[in-house]
């Protein structure tokens, strides 16, 4: 068992710091390891705490200077490396974010373009016609884009051009895109061709003509009808699957 008389006691530990204190080292107690405080629920620390000011304070200056300027080192490079990573994340949220915007804008861009090119092609072949028949008209060009037959955009559904043997050449699938369309459109008959693309386009009319892929004017009668399938006369026209 240690003598009673070699143990150092609180007092003694204190009066040894402060005449460490009073040369030309640094302060203990202004160092960062002073602000090491030990709650009063962790009492039992408080010898560890004490020992280790102890230790700390029997160091030299230079010792000091290091393990200070170690810590301080140590600190700035936790939060160096910390706000990297977090800054990282950021900014890769933020081009997630603006990829998502630009595909979104790209999206509206193509739903546009489909709207118009169906809108048009509403307008050209029934403007003249009932609402039903320019609803007919419009199912008819969707019909086309959902078949593997046919191009798979309204776009290009509706200036498709196939070749024709009698004719010898080829020949726009609607008549109208054969034609000089540079006139101004109606507005009247313009906006009533959109509300009836729309209509169709995003599936607000039920659907009448599931599976019907042509039409043609009930004044006309083409070669190629006796091939195919009659399913309604709507307005002016007649469909067949």
């Amino acid at each position: 068992m240690p003598n009673r008389s070699t143990i150092e006691r609180p007092g003694q530990i204190q009066s040894r710091l402060e005449k460490l204190d009073s040369g030309n080292r640094p302060n203990m107690f202004d160092s960062l390891i002073y602000t090491l405080r030990v709650p009063n629920c962790l009492g039992p620390l408080a010898p560890w705490r004490r020992d280790l000011a102890y230790r700390w304070g029997s160091l030299g200056t230079d010792s000091l200077i290091f393990f200070s300027a170690l810590a301080l080192v140590t600190v700035v490079g936790a939060f160096t490396v910390y706000f990297s990573i977090a800054g990282h994340g950021v900014i890769r949220a933020g081009h997630d974010s603006m990829r998502a915007e630009q595909v979104r804008i790209q999206a509206e861009h193509v739903r546009n373009q489909e709207l118009n090119c169906l809108a048009l092609n509403v307008y050209h072949e029934a403007r003249g016609e009932p609402l039903l028949g320019q609803f007919a008209v419009a199912e008819v060009t969707i019909n086309r884009v959902v078949s593997r037959r046919y191009p798979n955009t309204v776009c290009e559904v509706v200036y498709e051009k196939r070749w024709d043997r009698i004719r010898k050449r080829y020949v726009g699938a609607f008549s109208w895109t054969e034609l000089n369309t540079t006139q101004e459109l109606r507005t009247k008959e313009w906006n009533r061709a959109m509300k009836a693309a729309e209509a169709i386009y995003y599936e607000r009319q039920e659907p009448m003509l599931e599976g019907a892929l042509f039409y043609h004017a009930k004044s006309i009668r083409p070669s190629w009808a006796k091939q195919k399938r009659p399913v309604a006369r709507i307005g002016m026209h007649i469909f067949y699957l």
